[in-house]
């Protein structure tokens, strides 16, 4: 089976520094990936380069069989890719049913030739109110629908990013840290949404996480990246027993 994602020999350079360098990996429909190495390895700089966020000096990224290497991250985003940010990127003075219906593609009441007459998107508009109702259940904010998202937890701040990238019906959800600041009950929590959102909706993780212990619960492959380079890939089980990544982590 083809992958759903597959990167061919990614690297990216900022002057003299060279973030990325040579990675290629892949990822499978419906799996949880694991992407995880010390703080400057690359991690981020690699979602970003997925996402459209920043474009590769090398390399090729292929989606769905298709390669996106050169869309924007509009484009990428229609394809299929979401993506959430290690600090939750929302609009904090808007509620949270209002952020999530944001990100809805392709909105005809968006379009200057149908926005002035109601009647040629209100029915439309009705049905995304629903399907935000519906994703806000499936992360257990909809009792925060009307909430301000500045009065919102930073777990639920990052449950709302989830959500919001949920309304874009993403095949691929990239995140980055979605942990992060978290209390670790509410840490396992969002773990086990993802999980569910991977069960019944078929969607494809790839996730940055420092936080190995709830990852590694989670993941069916992980891969390690060391200074811009892929150091090791496996399940949990071949990483946590790889004597180099343990080097890395820990200095045994």
């Amino acid at each position: 089976m083809t992958p759903l994602l597959q990167l061919h020999n990614i690297r990216k350079d900022y002057g003299g520094l060279r973030a990325v360098d040579d990675v290629s990996l892949a990822a499978p429909e419906n799996a949880i990936i694991g992407l995880i190495g010390p703080n400057g390895s690359g991690k981020s700089t690699l979602i970003d380069l997925i996402a459209g966020a920043a474009e590769q000096t090398a390399g090729r990224v292929i989606f769905a069989g298709e390669d996106i290497s050169d869309l924007s991250a509009d484009a990428i985003f229609k394809k299929g890719i979401a993506r959430g940010y290690q600090e939750p990127s929302l609009y904090f003075k808007m509620t949270v049913l209002d952020n999530v219906l944001l990100p809805v593609k392709d909105q005809r009441g968006e379009r200057p030739w149908y926005a002035p007459w109601r009647r040629y998107w209100a029915h439309e508009e009705a049905g995304h109110a629903e399907a935000a109702v519906t994703v806000l259940e499936q992360v257990q904010l909809l009792q925060h629908y009307d909430t301000l998202a500045s009065d919102l937890s930073g777990g639920q701040m990052k449950l709302l990013e989830i959500a919001r990238c949920l309304m874009g019906k993403p095949k691929l959800l990239l995140l980055d840290e979605p942990t992060a600041g978290v209390a670790p009950k509410l840490a396992y929590e969002i773990f086990q949404q993802i999980a569910r959102l991977r069960d019944d909706y078929g969607i494809t993780f790839l996730i940055v996480e420092h936080r190995l212990e709830i990852l590694f619960d989670f993941a069916d492959y992980v891969y390690v990246m060391h200074l811009g380079n892929l150091l090791a890939e496996g399940t949990v089980a071949e990483i946590a027993n790889d004597a180099t990544v343990r080097e890395v982590y820990f200095g045994d």
